[in-house]
């Protein structure tokens, strides 16, 4: 059975050029945006540009500085995990390794949340996330980086992995944290990110469709004026996301409890609603694939590890000791579904609304909004 894809456009930027895009920008060099002295990067954590443009009247500002052309491709899973890591790293997920929300150790029934589990799982952050940070490598050749964020993300894991070299500075509200971003940003050659997580916080709870989703949005608008408003004339900045989310209700959910079929031959359930990492028993794996195909083709894209690694999901390099953390049996949702594994005592998860992880374009297209120096 051929397995059909959506494809991006030849044109389409990704999400792993942005940064060094924006470095090149600080050489003279770059394709994407025009020079400036330093640049400050705002990832609106869940900020699809279809959730923005069906926004638009909420937030203005973002809406007006917002061409047609300004949209990059994130990267897949387009989770928070795999996402954020592409960004600051520059590669795929086939590289760096974190391939999901949650993700087989090769080897054992572990599935570590790539979030929050580095210090409750034991995964090193020097090793498990395997490219470079571009933070530290730009750090270590003298170039001043910073992150600016929320206090309680100073020294997790997860920043340790991804963020490293870089100057961390906490503050908990986000117009404290735009604030300091601009300040940090007058630093010659200055490469500054800059962390909203608000958003997606509000949109996981309640729904981007929410009322309190449209609010927070309203915040973020004003946060990206004042970041312009404060930054100097010869400084670059970029509005952005690591995915965009759609809306499930409960009576969309697919519950996989005791006896379900599908989940015959299936050892262990890992990645996220919208993008399940299946893991088979031994020999299995080719049945576990034929009875998700029948079941569930309709409403979802259904492949094996070998067809997601040579259709490029994971990028155009998948390294041997990465492609064992990928499922056997991916299932990406198509429609308005997703997918929880009901034996799990903990079934706070199933409250969730608004969702991400998966294909399709309201998940994977986000903004890169030029400000700034990189506006003219």
């Amino acid at each position: 059975m051929s397995l059909s894809l959506p494809a991006d456009p030849p044109s389409a930027r990704s999400l792993t050029g942005v940064v060094p895009q924006v470095l090149a920008s600080m050489s003279g060099g770059a394709d994407w945006f025009p020079s400036a002295r330093s640049a400050v990067i705002l990832v609106v954590d869940g900020l699809g540009r279809g959730n923005l443009a069906a926004r638009a009247g909420h937030a203005r500002f973002l809406a007006q500085r917002m061409a047609k052309k300004d949209s990059a491709r994130t990267v897949f899973p387009s989770t928070t995990a795999v996402a954020l890591t592409s960004l600051l790293t520059g590669v795929d997920a086939g590289v760096h390794g974190i391939v999901g929300y949650r993700a087989r150790v090769p080897g054992t029934d572990s599935a570590p949340n790539q979030l929050k589990g580095w210090e409750t799982d034991g995964l090193d952050p020097m090793t498990w996330q395997r490219a470079e940070p571009l933070l530290a490598r730009e750090s270590a050749a003298g170039r001043p980086c910073f992150v600016v964020s929320r206090p309680l993300y100073a020294g997790t894991g997860f920043t340790r992995a991804i963020q490293r070299g870089a100057t961390f500075v906490g503050a908990a509200h986000l117009t404290e944290r735009v604030a300091q971003a601009a300040a940090l940003a007058d630093h010659d050659g200055a490469l500054v990110y800059l962390y909203a997580p608000e958003l997606d916080t509000i949109g996981h709870a309640q729904g981007w469709e929410s009322a309190a989703w449209t609010s927070s949005l309203e915040s973020v608008d004003a946060a990206a004026r004042l970041l312009e408003e404060r930054l100097p004339r010869d400084v670059g900045a970029l509005v952005t996301a690591d995915h965009g989310m759609v809306d499930v209700p409960r009576h969309r959910q697919i519950l996989l409890g005791d006896g379900e079929p599908l989940l015959d031959g299936v050892r262990l359930v890992a990645g996220e609603p919208r993008m399940l990492h299946l893991y088979a028993e031994d020999g299995e794996a080719a049945g576990v694939l034929a009875r998700w195909r029948a079941a569930e083709s309709h409403r979802s894209w259904v492949m094996g590890r070998d067809e997601a690694v040579s259709a490029g999901l994971f990028g155009p390099e998948v390294d041997p000791a990465v492609a064992p953390r990928i499922g056997d049996v991916l299932v990406a949702a198509r429609s308005a579904v997703v997918y929880y594994d009901d034996r799990l005592a903990d079934r706070k998860p199933q409250n969730m609304i608004g969702q991400h992880g998966s294909l399709t374009d309201q998940e994977r297209i986000v903004p890169l909004i030029r400000l700034g120096a990189f506006a003219r």
